[in-house]
Parts: C-alpha cells; sequence; structure tokens
C-alpha cells in the first residue's frame, strides 16, 4: 500500500494493534503524536529505584555528603538531559530510530559495533538491573519469592513491547501520572527524616567521589541517548524541533534529579542499609505510602523496561541482522525477554556493586559514540542522510568506528575506575576519580573531525529550504 491511499485514521495512535515492520521509515501518512508526549516518555521510565539508588550510591559508596552529592547529579544529569533533548529532535525529519541514523557516523558495517552494544546494554543490561529492582520491591510488597515477582515483572514488560510504539507511548504517559504523583509524596517523607548536613567519614569535598558520582548520574540519565529518536520518528516532520528538545529533556533531567535527590537524602538517615537499599528506603515512611512506594517501584521497572526491550530490539536490528518475518521488531522483543529474565535472575544476588560499575561502564561507551555522532551531524548538516542510511546502501565511513574504538579504549585505559579495572591515572592518583566519559567524548569528537576530513565519507544531497532548520542541533 503506498502512503497517499493511507486514510486519516491510519495516522491516528494504536495501542492494541501490534506494530509491524522493523526500523524501515515511518512514512508522513503515519506520523501522529505531539512533541510534548516526549515528557512523560522520558520521566515515567526514571520514576523507578533504579534511579533511586543512583543517589544512595553517591554518598553510601562514593563517601558524598548530601549537598555534594546533590552538585555531582544534577551536573551529571544534565549533560546526559541535554544531549536527550538533541537526539530527539533527529527522529521526525527521516522517520528513522536512533541507531540507524548513527549509520552515518559509522557506516553500515562500522555501525554494527555501537548498535550491538547497545543492544546488549538496553535489552538485556538495563532490562536486568531494572527487573531486579522491580522484582525487590514485589517481593517485599507481597512476601511472594524474589524469582516469582521477577517472573510477574518480566512478563509484563514484554507484553508491552512486544505491542509496539504506540502502546509503549499510551504506558508510560498514564505512568507518569500514577507513578509521579506517588514518587513525589515519597520523596517528601524521605526529607522529612533525613540529615542533609551528613558526610560520609566526616570529610570535606572528594573530587574522586564527585567524579564518580557525576558519571554515574551521567551514565544513568544518558543511557536513554541511544532510545532517543526512537519515540520521536513518529512525530510529523514539521513538528517544532525546540518543542522536542525542551520536552525530552525536562521530562529526563526532572524525574532523575528529584528521584536522585530522595535516593541521597535516604542514604542520609540512621540505619540506612545499602545493602538492602529497596526495605530501607521505604522503611521511614507511613505504611500506606510505603505500599504505595513499593508499587510504584514495581510498576517504575515495568515503565523502563518496555523502552528498553523496545529500542533493544531497534539496535539488533539497526546492526543488519535480517529477518524475514513481518513482525520482526515484535518477536526480537519477546526474544530478548527471555534471556533477560535468566540475566536477571542471575543478578539477585550482589546487585549493588554490580549495578554502580553498570552505570559507569554505560558512560564508558555512550560519550565516544555522542562525540562521533554530534560532530557527523554538524559535518553534515545542509545535506540529506536517507539515501545513504538504509539496508541497501551499504554505505561506507571508517572514520566513526575508528574515532569511537581509538577513544573508547584509550579513555577507559587511562582513567577507568572499576572494581574490576582501574585505569593508569586513578591508579597513580586514586583523587581524581573517574573522568572518563568526559575524555571518551572529547577524543573521539576531536578525533572524528580529523578522521572525517581525511576520508572524506559520502555525503548526501542538498536538503530543501528549511528542512535542516527544523531538526538539525
Amino acid at each position: 500500500m503506498t502512503d497517499h491511499t493511507l486514510t486519516r485514521a491510519s495516522a491516528e495512535a494504536s495501542p492494541t494493534r501490534i506494530e509491524p515492520g522493523g526500523i524501515e521509515a515511518i512514512p508522513a501518512a503515519r506520523r501522529h503524536g505531539s512533541p510534548w508526549q516526549l515528557f512523560a516518555t522520558w520521566s515515567a521510565p526514571n520514576l523507578e529505584f533504579a534511579t533511586v539508588f543512583v543517589g544512595v550510591i553517591a554518598i553510601a559508596f562514593f563517601g558524598l555528603g548530601f549537598w555534594q552529592a546533590m552538585a555531582a547529579i544534577v551536573l551529571g544529569c544534565a549533560a546526559g538531559a541535554l544531549t536527550q533533548g538533541i537526539l530527539s529532535t533527529w527522529g521526525p525529519r527521516e522517520g528513522l530510530a536512533q541507531m540507524v541514523l548513527s549509520r552515518t557516523a559509522f557506516g553500515y558495517r562500522g555501525n554494527i559495533l555501537p548498535a550491538a552494544i547497545n543492544t546488549v546494554m538496553a535489552g538485556l543490561g538495563w532490562f536486568a538491573v531494572n527487573s531486579v529492582s522491580g522484582a525487590f520491591a514485589l517481593s517485599t510488597l507481597t512476601g511472594m519469592p524474589t524469582v516469582l515477582a521477577l517472573l510477574i515483572v518480566v512478563v509484563v514488560e514484554v507484553a508491552v513491547a512486544f505491542v509496539g510504539h504506540d502502546l509503549v507511548q499510551l504506558f508510560e504517559r498514564y505512568a507518569s501520572y500514577v507513578l509521579g504523583a506517588i514518587f513525589i509524596t515519597a520523596t517528601v517523607t524521605i526529607f522529612v527524616h533525613a540529615d542533609l548536613g551528613f558526610v560520609a567519614g566526616g570529610s570535606g569535598f572528594s573530587f574522586g567521589g564527585f567524579t564518580l558520582a557525576a558519571g554515574a548520574a551521567f551514565g544513568y540519565a544518558a543511557g536513554w541517548n541511544p532510545y532517543a529518536a526512537d519515540y520521536s520518528r513518529y512525530l510529523p516532520t514539521a513538528t517544532r524541533r525546540r518543542t522536542i528538545a525542551w520536552a525530552a529533556g525536562l521530562g529526563n533531567f526532572v524525574s532523575c534529579a528529584v528521584l536522585m535527590a530522595a535516593g541521597a537524602a535516604a542514604a542520609t538517615i540512621a540505619g540506612f542499609d545499602p545493602t538492602n537499599p529497596t526495605t530501607s528506603f521505604t522503611s521511614s515512611m507511613p505504611t500506606v505510602i510505603r505500599d504505595l512506594t513499593l508499587v510504584a517501584i514495581a510498576v517504575g521497572a515495568i515503565a523502563a523496561n518496555s523502552l528498553n526491550i523496545y529500542s533493544g530490539a531497534m539496535s539488533f536490528l539497526a546492526a543488519g541482522i535480517s529477518i524475514p518475518f513481518a513482525l520482526r521488531r515484535a518477536l526480537v522483543a519477546l526474544g530478548f525477554g527471555v534471556i533477560g529474565f535468566f540475566i536477571a535472575w542471575s543478578a539477585l544476588a550482589d546487585a549493588g556493586e554490580k549495578y554502580e560499575n553498570f552505570l559507569l561502564v554505560i558512560a564508558y561507551w555512550i560519550a565516544p559514540w555522542l562525540g562521533v555522532v554530534f560532530v557527523d551531524r554538524f559535518l553534515r548538516r545542509g545535506t540529506e542522510i536517507a539515501s545513504i542510511v538504509g539496508d541497501t546502501a551499504r554505505y561506507r565511513n571508517p572514520a566513526g568506528i575508528i574515532a569511537f574504538v581509538v577513544s573508547l579504549v584509550v579513555s577507559i585505559w587511562l582513567f577507568s575506575n572499576q572494581s574490576f579495572f582501574i585505569g593508569v591515572v586513578p591508579a597513580a592518583a586514586p583523587g581524581v576519580g573517574d573522568l572518563t566519559a568526559v575524555v571518551g567524548f572529547v577524543l573521539a569528537a576531536v578525533l572524528y573531525a580529523v578522521l572525517f576530513a581525511a576520508v572524506k565519507p559520502q555525503l548526501g544531497a542538498p536538503l530543501a529550504a528549511g528542512d535542516d532548520a527544523q531538526t538539525v542541533a
């Protein structure tokens, strides 16, 4: 069926219909939605305990006082939200998913690596992290075995993602109302009992702890960056770019900053046990608020993982995996749900330290990826890209993958500060903390600009007047 024969109804949301296809461009006749729906899309998935726990580790693991932790949290969240807003503006022009758009910077084959990394991080890594937090909350609330709670959470997550884009957007919208009300109440309750003058160990400002906390907050907020255009690509082409950026960026920032602040405040309450954070977080609350918060944590995990499974499937297909079925995206999402369940099951023990490492690893790879794609987009301003990102184009651009890999390896080798690997700089000067993401971003951006000039990859044809101004940051 060609686009001009589609009826007006086809351009409206169909939340009960399984979304067909995979990563093809969304035609004009199927475009629908408001840019402000992105505020809910990027706030609801952060209204969960994984967000809260970032604030907890800033104090309990990195040794910061509350106000030090808040400064690091705001900085990290602001950086991740800024890039989220910019990337979201890229969806409407071509109607393509984020990791498909990434092909301009990496080429068809070079894009396999970042797309595969995002597939693992989104469809499996984040899926496991959020499922575990939701399972713990449901188990604490009901007393059921944690594995059974995990199974229930996973089934609902997969069902939403299986149906597809419109149901995901609808779920996030209504979840943002309910979760927002509950978590605002819970946050106020936490602050009533918090000791905001608390400083772990009684020490002063710790630069190392600050950079670790900021890196973790950035890793969490920017963890959504490789999905950004996935949820704006259905918007009409003429949608105002600035509105898209504000809606997506604010949704990400406000939800992350508020819940991380709640986690940091909770960690200052006497008797807080970071090895049992869910119970400790709710222990100071009245029974009704505690139970509602536990429900919200479980629902928040579903809100987050609906996006993770959906976009994990998109990244899997963007890596060049050819699946001939009409419902290929839905089937891939189902497969991730099954695999993710077993990964989450294995992560039920010692979840805290694994989560800390996971957040920093997210920042490690996303920062150089951002450096490459932002410079690439700038260098391609005024040109179309649809002709070079399709599955049949086989477009090449070695500059992107070289800049990405070199900056990733060098930044981790020099600055990583993880329990499984300490880089050269923090090994010699532990007080520096973790600057991997900052170095990775800058190095990748500079390297790509130099290599782009040397390689001279193919550019698309000039855009029609005004088209570029709507979507290019």
